[in-house]
């Protein structure tokens, strides 16, 4: 296929791509982090959302729904169409759809209209990650692909940590559109750096054939897998029709999908790349990762504004250097691998850095502070950036070049569906232990001991004092204490998932035995094609 778009690039050989390389990876980074930041920006301006559209809070999940499902549906076949268009056309094009589609979200009227822009704002979205990383695997020698993916890496953990602090900003200093309006400027930049600066493909074969059926199988499968996630907790999962409908969808599509493209002979995504036990063994350590990564983020901001009383924008300036530590590992784990430090030993590190932040945030109570959370939301974020970027140059070792675009839009899709399984494990476990842990306090309340007599007689007489009949103070002291059992439960349950998690990340690490081949070396200034 010819080039669609114009192209602005003067030189398009070895020496001038190896010279612009520090702009091509700033320049896709920046397409990420607009990509990732527009997946968690809309959560906090959903109830001025409300109030403008005149939707139910039932009704207005659909606006995040939206853009993830289309999101996940274009991540695995993100290889085949910038095979398809050409990698630099497909990058350019979807920025523009992206950029576009936000400037019609904020000017939507209705909440339909709003929920199809998103949609489309998603498929645009969608290419963005995948593509970027594919480009940085050719652009970048492979001796200096650690550097590369650290700068990769900072805009995937800054993206979704700055959206709540950002959203939270714009909705309350202008109005929700802006958390829209505000991707026009900077997709701007990010399309006019694209056509000046990254080349395309040197692997771009022609297509012989559409897999079409393997294109609707892929679509339904995982965009009814994603609605399953995102509504199952809201819906009390499989006691509700509709989940269980998504389920039977996606099971059978998913399972179409894997038999059709391991038979057919050009699959739109190339499922026999699995066969390699690193790159698999890899795929499964980073959903963990992703779902680590994400179910963190979930859960702090609704510990700290449902427990602490923080508003969404302090809640975001506290998680910001835990992204801020994770970008300082980044080039610092280049660093020590370029010196030959094992990439297994990092992620090692990494995961053990990680488990004692949880163990940090299992210490929360009710009663911590800003300088309580410094330190483990730290470690935390040193503790993903050092698996992070040796993670994804081990699972993509041994993968060919030609291959790099299918196995980047796999890597991403179930970093994606890790955290979405993640976050619905999360609060699903949270609604859970809850339950478990209230019951546990209500136990121990009722065998009327001393501290108990002495807390209810204090809030009795705090009541009667206060003018109440004495039958009404001994009700409300009972409701003042069963909302101090509520609000410990629930921070108990909130330690134990912290913890979960850490633990979680150290039970991956037997996958590094799979994973122990280092990336190819080459020559400085020696490009990977």
């Amino acid at each position: 296929m010819k080039p669609i778009l114009p192209s602005l690039l003067r030189s398009n050989t070895p020496d001038a791509i190896y010279q612009n390389r520090a702009i091509i990876a700033m320049t896709v980074t920046l397409a990420c982090v607009l990509e990732l930041l527009d997946t968690s920006i809309v959560n906090v301006a959903v109830p001025h959302m409300m109030g403008s559209l005149g939707a139910t809070l039932d009704e207005i999940t659909w606006v995040s729904i939206a853009y993830v499902v289309a999101n996940v549906i274009v991540l695995p076949i993100s290889g085949f169409l910038a095979n398809q268009f050409g990698r630099r056309n497909y990058l350019a094009l979807s920025i523009l759809v992206f950029t576009i589609a936000s400037w019609a979200c904020g000017n939507a009227s209705s909440l339909g209209e709003l929920v199809f822009w998103r949609i489309v704002q998603g498929l645009g979205g969608g290419g963005l990650i995948a593509t970027a990383q594919a480009t940085l695997y050719e652009v970048y020698p492979v001796k200096e692909m650690a550097s590369a993916m650290a700068i990769f890496g900072m805009g995937i953990m800054f993206g979704p940590s700055l959206g709540p602090t950002v959203g939270g900003w714009i909705t309350d200093t202008w109005s929700w559109p802006w958390i829209f309006y505000i991707n026009l400027p900077l997709g701007a930049i990010a399309l006019l750096l694209v056509l000046v600066y990254v080349p395309d493909s040197a692997h771009r074969k022609d297509i012989v054939t559409v897999d079409y059926i393997g294109l609707i199988l892929l679509a339904v499968g995982i965009g009814a897998l994603q609605l399953m996630l995102e509504r199952g907790e809201r819906l009390e999962w499989f006691e509700s029709a509709e989940i269980i409908a998504y389920t039977v969808t996606s099971v059978l599509a998913l399972i179409g999908f894997v038999i059709r493209e391991l038979e057919f002979a050009h699959p739109i995504v190339n499922l026999r790349i699995m066969k390699d036990l690193q790159f698999s063994a890899g795929l499964t350590f980073t959903f963990f990762l992703g779902a680590a990564l994400f179910s963190t983020i979930f859960l702090f901001p609704v510990y700290a504004q449902s427990l602490i009383g923080f508003d969404a924008f302090q809640t975001g300036m506290i998680i910001l250097p835990s992204a801020m530590a994770a970008a300082f590992a980044m080039p610092i784990a280049a660093q020590l691998m370029a010196r030959g430090v094992p990439a297994y030993m990092l992620i090692t590190i990494g995961a053990c850095l990680f488990l004692y932040a949880m163990w940090g945030h299992h210490l929360f109570t009710t009663e911590s502070g800003m300088m309580d959370f410094f330190m483990p939301l730290l470690l935390r974020g040193l503790g993903l950036g050092l698996i992070f970027m040796p993670l994804n140059n081990l699972t993509l070792a041994r993968i060919k070049p030609h291959e790099i675009p299918n196995a980047t839009g796999l890597y991403n899709l179930v970093r994606q569906l890790g955290g979405s399984v993640g976050i619905a494990l999360s609060a699903t476990l949270l609604s859970k232990f809850e339950d478990i842990k209230r019951s546990g306090l209500v136990e121990h309340l009722a065998n009327d001991n001393a501290a108990m007599a002495q807390r209810l007689d204090l809030f009795l007489h705090m009541f009667i004092q206060k003018g109440e009949a004495a039958t009404m103070a001994t009700q409300k002291a009972y409701a003042v204490i069963n909302l101090q059992v509520n609000k410990q439960a629930m921070m108990l349950a909130f330690s134990d998932l912290y913890l979960l998690f850490g633990i979680a990340i150290i039970f991956m690490l037997p996958l590094l035995f799979w994973m122990r081949t280092p990336p190819r070396m080459a020559q400085p200034g020696e490009v990977a094609h």
